[in-house]
Order: C-alpha cells, then sequence, then structure tokens
C-alpha cells in the first residue's frame, strides 16, 4: 500500500473518531434540551407574577424608594453578562458577549462607568485576556442553574445597588443573556433590571390588568420586601432561559459538526479510491513494461 493512500485511510479514521464525539455531544444535548426548556416553562409564570406586583406596587402608589427612583445623574452601571462554562455551542457565548459589549458602549456614551458581574468561563476569560476589572463572577452551573446560584447573584448586585457611589455602589443594574426562544432561534438581549422603566400608556397589558393591591404596613415595606424576590426570579430566569440556548445551541453546533464530517468522509473516501486506483494502474504498467523488457531480451538472444 502506498504512502499517499495510508494518508487517505488515516484521515478517514481520525475524521469518523471525531464524527462520533460530535453525535455524541448532540445526543446528550437534544436529551438535557428538554428538562432545561420545562424548567424554563415552570419558572416564567412566578417571574410574571411578581414583575406584575412590583409593577402594581410602583404604578398605584407614590412611594419615594431606590426601586422606583431614578436618579438625577447616574454615574455607575453594573451590567450582568450570562455566558457559558463550555464551548462547542457555536457562536452562543460570542452573541452575548458581543451584546454586553454593545451596552457598555451605549452606556459609556451616556457618560456611565461600567462595573461588570460574569456568569461562565468564556465570559470570564475574555475580560481576563484583556486584563478587566472584574466585579463578581460565578462558574460551574451555565447549562443547569439554581435558585440558590442566582440569589448569591442577586444579592450581590443589590447590595452595590443600595450602596452609594462614591462608596463603590451602582446606580443601575442591567443584564445581558440569551433569550430562548426555539430549538432554532436564540437571541442575545440586553435588559435593564433598576430601577424600574416607566412606560404610561392608554392600552391594557398583554397579561392583562394590574390587581389592585392594598399596601401593608406601606408600599415602602413592601417595595423592600419585593426588591430581592424581584431581582432573584428575573436573575433566575435570565438564567434558565440561557441554559436552554446553549443547550440548543450546542446541539445545532454538534449536529452541523457531525454533518461535516460525514462529508468529509465521503470525499476523503473517493480520493481514496482514486489513489488506489492509480496505483493499481501503476502497477499494471509496471508489470506490463516488465514483462515486455523480458521478452525483447530472451527475443534478442535468440
Amino acid at each position: 500500500m502506498g504512502a499517499q493512500l495510508r494518508v487517505y485511510r488515516q484521515r478517514i479514521r481520525s475524521v469518523k473518531s471525531i464524527a462520533k464525539i460530535t453525535k455524541a455531544f448532540e445526543l446528550i444535548a437534544a436529551s438535557r434540551i428538554v428538562k432545561a426548556q420545562q424548567r424554563v416553562k415552570d419558572s416564567t409564570p412566578y417571574a410574571q407574577g411578581i414583575t406584575s406586583a412590583v409593577s402594581a406596587v410602583a404604578s398605584f402608589s407614590n412611594a419615594d424608594h431606590p426601586l422606583t427612583t431614578e436618579p438625577e445623574n447616574p454615574t455607575r452601571a453594573a451590567m450582568l453578562v450570562i455566558t457559558s462554562d463550555r464551548g462547542l455551542a457555536g457562536a452562543y457565548s460570542s452573541n452575548a458577549i458581543r451584546e454586553g459589549e454593545a451596552l457598555a458602549a451605549l452606556l459609556r456614551g451616556e457618560g456611565k462607568e461600567i462595573v461588570p458581574y460574569l456568569t461562565g468561563r468564556r465570559g470570564v476569560g475574555y475580560y481576563r485576556f484583556r486584563q478587566r476589572e472584574i466585579a463578581g463572577e460565578w462558574t460551574g452551573f451555565s447549562d443547569q442553574p439554581t435558585y440558590a446560584v442566582a440569589k448569591e447573584i442577586a444579592d450581590a448586585l443589590i447590595e452595590a445597588f443600595v450602596r452609594p457611589t462614591e462608596d463603590g455602589g451602582v446606580d443601575e443594574i442591567h443584564i445581558v443573556y440569551t433569550e430562548f426562544v426555539s430549538m432554532l432561534t436564540q437571541r442575545p438581549v440586553a435588559r435593564r433590571l433598576l430601577p424600574l422603566e416607566y412606560e404610561e400608556t392608554t392600552d391594557e397589558p398583554a397579561e392583562g390588568a394590574l390587581p389592585l393591591y392594598e399596601f401593608e404596613p406601606s408600599a415602602e415595606a413592601v417595595l423592600d420586601a419585593l426588591l430581592p424576590q424581584y431581582i432573584g426570579s428575573r436573575i433566575y430566569n435570565a438564567l434558565l432561559q440561557a441554559a436552554a440556548a446553549e443547550l440548543a445551541s450546542r446541539r445545532r453546533a454538534m449536529k452541523s459538526a457531525t454533518d461535516n464530517a460525514e462529508e468529509l468522509v465521503k470525499t476523503l473516501t473517493r480520493e481514496a479510491n482514486q489513489a488506489r486506483q492509480s496505483e493499481i494502474t501503476q502497477e499494471i504498467s509496471e508489470i506490463v513494461g516488465g514483462a515486455n523488457a523480458l521478452a525483447d531480451a530472451t527475443a534478442g538472444s535468440e
């Protein structure tokens, strides 16, 4: 067997081994994404309910609370960017980081200092490689987040929000994550969590009219109690959305890699067959040439 044919066969074996690995990753992601979608579905009603309650308190009371009061001259903004711990998910983390960079540029254009908080090793590695300061980081749970982690992140952000800016606090809290739309569509989005954004409208909200509440002992006390619950639920829902989006992106990326590997195997097999045919043709030509030379030598000796 010629050297060229051996090279082709070695490459075919290598590509087939890679295809087995990418196929395994695809199947693992496909098996986990159903549970991830269910977790998103289960957490969404609670997040919507507590958001509706906070909106009702903010709309039907005149409470002067940091949750609802826009600072006159905001100078510092916290930005939580949610990325993945592992790769092999296509452009999932890159798109989230790019959305975070766009938000940071917008906030800097408004004269605000960015205080980054990161989840996922991809985002942490991106910032550390560029020697940027990180206010907080959490890793090791991107595909299976828990509420305990979300509460830990929320507590850190709330602690920075209620602290005066001259002592290292922030005036705003923004979050950047990847929203799970469908198995084929995941889009990075940026949201402002605090202070709440008011929108004056005469149209009824899509989820229905806001309920009427009586606040005891006061609207301020209710907002104090709702603040950690509201931020925790929003961050937890964002983490679940990002986890489902990460698994969907990984499944699609691994399926594409498997398909490309199979196509490459077909191409290499054709090239190997051509190389084998060329070797056979060359061997036949050498045999025929040798036979003719031997026959001519025999005829000349006679």
